[in-house]
């Protein structure tokens, strides 16, 4: 059995195929990030799934796409965690998300660039072949332009800073608890903080065509763009591909701010995984 794993921080789909390529089942966990999950919490959540319990042991090829997993020492703890369930997989591919992105949008041998805008964001240039990775990611903290902590994250500054106009300021009180001690709890103390900051991003999402939320979208964007997609030299003459929640429902809003920047969208897909089944259907 192979297990096709495409994981973000706050969700993680999973596909198990034979040596055919047949399907056998489909399942979702919550995120996988080794970044900001420890080995218990990690393998606690893939064991609690019925269908990964059940079949653990008749698992011999795992290839898994997760973010947090541009270095090595995260690689390792997956693998590690992985190897304790599935004790008779014989072959582990553990890589970053990116490669997940790539693979399920863009064209082999055609160049393009490769943009996540889910939870965290990435941004990176495929040539056909290879990949260039530019700007190392530093995690939501320091990084994550236009993703969906980083909305979450302005959302609660500006509705602290009291720079929210009135009305959507009390429509963004009555659908999530602001108190200070709660938001401090969930980004201090308990896991995912990253995940915690990107729920506040469905508010912007239902609310885009404020002015507040106009401006606030535009923003993120913007510094994506200047930050990320710009530095690659040709960005304004090949296709710009996106994967993930932000980029697949502001879409609209996304092409707009490209446009303006002479940059030209390409497939725009919210979640990689069928992709990456065709990519390993095709390379049994």
């Amino acid at each position: 059995m192979i297990l096709i794993i495409d994981s973000g921080s706050t969700k993680t789909d999973w596909i198990a195929i034979d040596e055919k390529g047949d399907t056998l089942f489909e399942t979702q966990t919550l995120g996988l990030n080794p970044q900001v999950l420890g080995n218990h919490i990690l393998k606690e959540r893939i064991v609690n799934n019925y269908e990964l319990y059940k079949f653990r042991k008749e698992v011999d090829q795992i290839y898994f796409y997760g973010a947090g997993c541009g270095t090595e020492p995260p690689r390792k703890l997956i693998q590690t965690v992985f190897s304790d369930i599935f004790k008779n997989c014989e072959k582990f591919s553990i890589k970053e998300d990116t490669y997940a992105a790539i693979y399920s949008t863009a064209e082999p041998n055609t160049k393009s660039i490769v943009c996540i805008l889910g939870t965290g964001s990435n941004c990176t240039y495929f040539d056909g072949k290879n990949i260039e990775q530019k700007v190392i990611s530093l995690g939501y903290v320091l990084m994550d332009d236009a993703s969906g902590n980083y909305f979450g994250r302005q959302l609660l500054r500006d509705y602290y800073f009291n720079r929210i106009p009135t009305e959507t300021a009390d429509k963004f009180n009555s659908e999530f608890v602001l108190d200070a001690e709660t938001i401090k709890d969930n980004l201090y103390k308990q896991p995912n903080p990253n995940t915690y900051l990107a729920k506040f991003a469905r508010f912007l999402i239902e609310n885009k065509d404020s002015k507040y939320g106009k401006s606030l979208i535009k923003r993120g964007f913007d510094l994506f763009i200047e930050r990320q997609i710009l530095q690659f030299n040709d960005a304004k003459e090949i296709p710009i591909h996106f994967v993930g929640s932000i980029s697949y429902y502001l879409k609209n809003e996304l092409i707009e701010c490209l446009g303006k920047y002479n940059l030209h969208a390409g497939n725009i897909i919210r979640k990689p995984i069928e992709g990456l089944l065709k990519y390993h259907q095709q390379n049994l």
